[in-house]
């Protein structure tokens, strides 16, 4: 399966919130993972075999750093502004309108999201459109989907 695949599979999920089946497969929050670390990973934590730890921890501002990122997901608020943006690009009234929050708190949370380097932006004449940054912010949302569904 494709990244657009992934991502076109969690859209439709999305689409019917109520139904249990909104969250991504382990099979699909798998295949992203993979795809993060395909060309090989970069932490520090991980050695060139894909899950082996090595002995030595990431330097400490590295996890301050990882420790800041996970911050931002801990509002209900900004992690409905990344699935509103999965696959897709949205003005600001329109990801208030799909999350039922108020465009002055959207756009609040919003600075919080492109200060963390999970959105970008682009202008389009008079508007500002929103899309996530990279696969990266997919495969974060994917993976802590799949944990807390187990």
């Amino acid at each position: 399966m494709s990244k657009m695949d992934t991502l076109r599979a969690t859209n439709a999920r999305e689409e019917n919130a109520n139904d249990p089946s909104t969250t991504p497969t382990p099979q699909e929050a798998s295949t992203a993972l993979e795809h993060a670390h395909g060309a090989g990973c970069h932490c520090g934590a991980c050695s060139e075999a894909f899950g082996e730890l090595s002995d030595d921890l990431p330097d400490e501002e590295l996890l301050y750093d990882l420790a800041d990122l996970f911050k931002v997901f801990a509002d209900t608020t900004r992690i409905k502004i990344l699935y509103a943006l999965m696959g897709r690009e949205l003005a600001v009234g329109d990801i208030a309108d799909l999350i039922g929050a108020t465009q002055s708190a959207v756009s609040h949370q919003l600075r919080t999201l492109k200060q963390a380097h999970l959105v970008k932006f682009r202008r389009d004449g008079k508007s500002v459109m929103y899309s996530l940054s990279d696969d990266h912010v997919y495969t974060m949302l994917a993976q802590g989907m799949s944990h807390i569904c187990e």
